[in-house]
């Protein structure tokens, strides 16, 4: 993934916006919005990847669409949608705060410690995107459980009928109670944490790597377009590599969370789900989703990253100091 990235830090001048420089409150709030909205256009996506990951036989994405809209309807696709929105604000806030954090500081650190520019930027970036991820696991893995229940409802993976967020939350506790709703807790962990240490890694090589190669043609960071390209570009490079690293695990946490929670089935555990994911398709069936994931990863990493940079933008407390780094 370094792409042939030279040492040499000098001829790539990147500025980053660190987290002293920002106005927590307004860098919060903006976040909290835009990313909210984001989340919103891209959940159908996470409802096809969730019920293609729970079925015993493949079916392709756009035949699954095509079918919960003459089934369910529109709504169909938003099943669950709610309840993820009231998780997605308090996890973004504890992503991001972790994120900025370890990542300024640990980069400074790293710098200190006599390493490249380039390293310390790619080690800082992984350790952030690790720590931020197993941060916000904390709020998410419930909401994850809750809405991936709704997401599967009138589909062939899902058999139990919940009344939307609230009943399926209380009937998860009364049932299981609070292990209940961090049912896939550990393994999300090793999804999610892994897969944000290396989607931030490749994405800072990529991004270092591209400006190396655009700038060699005398484009600069001064157009705007062009750093929105470099940007989109980086983070569906970082998406790709990502979604096929960390996809089995996936796969293995949706249906540990969905098909072996239900009431009146029997408890699986990860070692069981593995067995009958290998038994229904092979090592094959791990990937089931990839598609969708892989498109909702790029889609909404080349959204959110350049929504993120935007959002630190915003949220510097000093834009004429901002303006002069550009």
């Amino acid at each position: 993934m370094s792409m042939g990235l030279a040492e040499d830090d000098s001829r790539i001048e990147i500025h980053d916006i660190h987290w002293e420089m920002l106005d927590k409150s307004k860098f919060f709030f903006l976040g909290a919005a835009l990313f909210s909205g984001v989340s919103s256009m891209l959940y159908p996506v996470a409802v096809l990847k969730t019920r293609q990951q729970v079925l015993v036989t493949d079916t392709p994405c756009f035949k699954m669409a095509v079918s919960i809209i003459r089934r369910e309807g529109f709504k169909g696709l938003y099943r669950g949608y709610g309840t993820s929105l009231m998780g997605t604000i308090p996890a973004r806030a504890l992503y991001m705060g972790a994120l900025e954090m370890t990542k300024s500081n640990l980069g400074c650190t790293a710098v200190k410690m006599g390493f490249p520019e380039v390293k310390a930027a790619t080690i800082a970036n992984a350790v952030a995107g690790l720590s931020a991820a197993m941060a916000s696991q904390l709020v998410w893995t419930p909401i994850d459980v809750v809405s991936q229940r709704l997401m599967v409802q009138g589909g062939k993976g899902g058999s139990v009928m919940y009344n939307g967020g609230i009943d399926a939350f209380k009937r998860i506790f009364q049932r299981d109670g609070v292990k209940g709703l961090y049912k896939g807790f550990g393994i999300s962990v090793l999804t999610y944490a892994p897969s944000n240490a290396v989607w931030w890694a490749s994405y800072s090589m990529a991004y270092r790597s591209i400006w190396g190669g655009v700038s060699s043609y005398g484009l600069k960071k001064e157009n705007s377009m062009v750093v929105v390209a470099v940007q989109g570009l980086s983070a569906t490079i970082a998406s790709g590599f990502s979604a096929l690293v960390t996809m089995p695990l996936d796969t293995i946490k949706t249906r540990v969370q969905v098909l072996e929670g239900g009431e009146g089935t029997r408890k699986a555990s990860v070692a069981q789900t593995i067995r009958n994911l290998v038994k229904e398709g092979g090592f094959s069936a791990c990937y089931r989703g990839l598609g969708a994931r892989w498109a909702s990863m790029a889609i909404s990493a080349t959204t959110m990253i350049t929504t993120y940079e935007s959002v630190k933008k915003m949220s510097t407390k000093n834009q004429e100091f901002y303006g002069s780094l550009h």
